[in-house]
């Protein structure tokens, strides 16, 4: 078929992204250990981000996807309330 990728080059374009994600979860990670904010906060995003990585483990796209909100939040100085 003319213009579908062969199951080769859907794999690799898979695995790429999954590369992505990974990394991009990682600059999360960093980004949220560097934060000056009280502990709870600290953990209450990182427990978010252990979700979206959880969810990296079944559907990328979905992962990529509140991976982006995780970040617009983070970037906003949108963040969890300490008490939660």
């Amino acid at each position: 078929m003319l213009g579908s990728p062969s199951p080769e080059a859907e794999r690799d374009s898979q695995r790429q992204h999954r590369a992505l994600v990974a990394v991009r979860l990682k600059e999360a990670h960093a980004r949220v250990r560097a934060l000056q904010v009280p502990e709870g906060v600290r953990m209450a995003l990182t427990r978010k981000l252990l979700v979206i990585t959880a969810a990296a483990k079944h559907d990328v796209a979905d992962a990529a996807r509140r991976l982006d909100s995780f970040m617009a939040d983070l970037d906003g100085g949108r963040l969890p309330d300490e008490t939660r």
